[in-house]
């Protein structure tokens, strides 16, 4: 028989099912469900001295049914318990139900918690009840989908049967928790800003458009929260952060996706040295409080040693180690591109001399960034926001930390002058002009803001989702998103 049509009978038994559960006068979707304890809290009764009669809930995920007895595992949240129903306790065609329950529906059994000869945690059922008739047969034996993007497409089975997803995400939540605490308690004020811009800006990428209808123009969904927050610093909040959603319009990969959960904090009266030491204290500090350890797995078998102090790699120092290539020596934009031409390297469309150099960067330094790294100083043209280097003016004050290979963050001293500012957004549109699309647009409320006067201001960013892959050992950042972009299913195009 083909899977297919396994599969529609299979469906098609749980549906005959349901039907004899409801001429037995038994709804198989009640709408309320009785719960004194989670499986978690039975257990721990179960060597209680004092006879208790508990409730728990939960999906069944194993069953044996072995004549007049009958074992069913059920998880909830908290973990999992055996129930042990006799026929005894029940009848005979009260017991004989049984049969017309299936892996993955969801009951209620209530009993005295205790502990069967095999020393197993178990309630010993005096009653059971059916909440939820699951129609779909669940992952097969309940070792998880062998397709991965199965399991990305339909994440409730991959929760449903694999332990491991359900504590990454688990660690997910404790690390976002533990952030809020750590950013609360050093007098940061959690704010939240649009997600809907006028202009696409605080980062060199592509944007979504949307079109409001109301007032007939273009709307973008953001792709950094940098703009508004340090429009809040003028107004006089001197440490802001928000942890929210990016949107970026660009493929998916290990390291991306379009949509992309981003924390980013500002501190008056800080410069990218604060912001460097503050890094480096939330992303041992969180792996520390959570995990025990500054030490991570790198799933290419590498141990990552998270404990401060990193490593600090200039991006000139970085491109002299590692290619022996120094870019003082090619400030000439078509020089630079010639270099490119001898060494095979791609041209971006209308790249000017910062973007070639962080290219070089890319190809050549950041496969070598596997312990945590942060590579400083970067060419201005990069940066229209950060504030240049007193003691080279064509370079600014920047940071990103890699790990792994890949950057988990970004920040800098903020540009505070207001004439540097419009001068850097100008070139900007020069360099979008040219064809660079990721080059930023001319934001004049911005302009506007800081010429009422910027405080010095230290700025970063982390992004949460690379985060959790560095803290968890996942080698994707679709392992770490609950629902990540995928190809339409039917057409198989897109992402």
């Amino acid at each position: 028989m083909a899977a297919s049509e396994r599969h529609q009978e299979l469906r098609q038994q749980r549906l005959d099912k349901a039907l004899r559960w409801r001429e037995r006068g038994v709804d198989p979707y009640p709408p309320r469900a009785v719960r004194s304890h989670t499986a978690s809290e039975a257990a721990q009764l179960a060597d209680s001295p004092e006879p208790t009669t508990v409730t728990v809930a939960g999906r069944i995920v194993a069953m044996r049914v072995m004549g007049k007895l009958a074992f069913l595992d059920l998880r909830d949240g908290s973990g999992r318990i055996q129930a042990m129903l006799r026929a005894d306790s029940f009848g005979a065609d009260r017991f004989a139900t049984l049969h017309d329950l299936d892996l993955g529906d969801f009951i209620a059994v209530s009993g005295q918690p205790m502990r069967t000869r095999k020393g197993e945690p178990s309630v010993d059922a005096t009653d059971f009840t059916l909440l939820t008739k699951a129609i779909e047969p669940p992952p097969e034996k309940w070792h998880g989908l062998a397709d991965v993007e199965q399991r990305y497409r339909q994440r409730y089975l991959d929760l449903m049967s694999n332990d491991g997803a359900r504590e990454i995400f688990q660690l997910r939540s404790q690390v976002v928790s533990w952030i809020r605490r750590f950013m609360d308690e050093r007098g940061y004020l959690e704010v939240e800003t649009p997600i809907l811009h006028n202009l696409a800006g605080g980062a060199a990428a592509r944007p979504f458009v949307t079109h409001h209808n109301a007032v007939d123009r273009d709307l973008y969904l953001r792709v950094a929260l940098e703009l508004h927050l340090k429009r809040l610093v003028v107004g006089g909040l001197d440490r802001v952060y928000e942890i929210g959603r990016i949107f970026r319009n660009e493929g998916a990969d290990t390291t991306h996706n379009p949509e992309f959960t981003m924390m980013e904090w500002y501190e008056a009266y800080a410069d990218y040295t604060t912001m460097a030491s503050m890094f480096e204290e939330i992303v041992s500090g969180v792996a520390l409080d959570i995990l025990g350890t500054t030490e991570v797995a790198n799933p290419d078998g590498d141990v990552i040693n998270l404990a401060p102090p990193w490593r600090r790699l200039t991006m000139r120092q970085g491109l002299i180690e590692y290619t022996g290539f120094d870019f003082e020596d090619y400030r000439d934009l078509e020089q630079l591109r010639g270099l490119f031409g001898e060494r095979g390297l791609p041209l971006p469309p209308g790249a000017g001399w910062g973007k070639l150099v962080d290219e070089m960067v890319k190809q050549y330094v950041e496969p070598h960034l596997v312990q945590p790294t942060l590579l400083i100083d970067y060419p201005v043209e990069l940066t229209p926001l950060a504030k240049r280097k007193p003691d080279n003016p064509s370079l600014v004050e920047r940071f990103e930390p890699f790990v792994r290979n890949f950057e988990i963050g970004n920040a800098y001293t903020e540009l505070n002058d207001p004439v540097d500012q419009r001068q850097r957004f100008e070139e900007q549109a020069r360099l979008r002009a040219a064809g660079d699309e990721e080059a930023e647009l001319i934001d004049e409320d911005f302009v506007r803001a800081i010429e009422y006067g910027l405080p010095p201001t230290g700025g970063a960013g982390l992004g949460i989702d690379r985060l959790v892959m560095v803290l968890s050992g996942q080698h994707s950042m679709r392992e770490v998103i609950l629902f990540p972009a995928l190809r339409s299913e039917q057409t198989g195009g897109g992402i």
